[in-house]
């Protein structure tokens, strides 16, 4: 019994930390996807910062990347700024990569 109980052990802890990644993963992805459009926007420094932390923010209203896609496009309609939701998802793929990169880096 001990050999399932610690095989059962092993596929807990190995899905929590699969799960805690995922979470940081897409809160970096967000993070970066908020500098970069606050570069669009023109918007630089602590402000940049402020801003991409209200993406992270925006991440927790529900599962999933919906919350994120409104939240941002509705800064861009109040920006008047030339991007729409095809760039945004496009970005937002683009970044998930540079995102586990950063992640794993950060973990060696």
């Amino acid at each position: 019994m001990s050999g399932i109980d610690d095989r059962r052990k092993g596929m807990e802890a190995k899905l929590h930390h699969d799960g805690e990644l995922k979470f940081k993963v897409n809160n970096r992805r967000n993070k970066l996807l908020g500098l970069w459009l606050a570069g669009q926007f023109g918007v630089a420094g602590d402000e940049a910062e402020a801003y991409a932390k209200t993406v992270v923010l925006s991440d927790f209203e529900e599962p999933g990347d919906e919350d994120v896609v409104r939240k941002v496009m509705a800064d861009i309609e109040a920006k008047n700024a030339s991007i729409d939701e095809v760039t945004v998802r496009k970005q937002m793929e683009a970044l998930i990569e540079t995102a586990k990169d950063q992640i794993f880096s950060e973990a060696e």
